[in-house]
């Protein structure tokens, strides 16, 4: 994966904007984000008392790191209930896909220079 796979589900310059460049403050974001993901997606499941609450949680981070359509169909899963989360599952997994992309390039880059 490198720079070619990125989608624009997450947007890169805007983080990296607002980490003001600093390349290991966005690397601990996303992996933070990564990591946070594993729990929310066991959360995203119909009749699972907290899928409310980690959409909420996600929304934010979404929007934190750039994932605009992330945080866009959280708020719409929020308004309309329980039948967008496939889609909320399928914007999760599009982010988490950009950032793998995004990690690995910048893995690539560090070994050449």
């Amino acid at each position: 994966m490198a720079r070619r796979d990125i989608t624009g589900a997450v947007d890169f310059p805007y983080l990296e904007g607002f980490a003001a460049g600093d390349a290991g403050v966005v690397e601990e974001v996303l992996n933070l984000f990564r990591e946070q993901a594993q729990i929310w997606s066991r959360m995203l499941e119909p009749g699972n008392p907290g899928w409310r609450d980690a959409l909420h949680t996600i929304k934010g981070a979404a929007r934190g790191i750039g994932a605009g359509a992330l945080g866009d169909v959280c708020e719409r899963a929020e308004a309309e209930g329980e039948g967008v989360l496939p889609s909320v599952h399928a914007a999760l997994d599009a982010a988490l896909l950009d950032i793998a992309a995004y990690q690995h390039e910048q893995m690539l880059k560090s070994l050449k220079g």
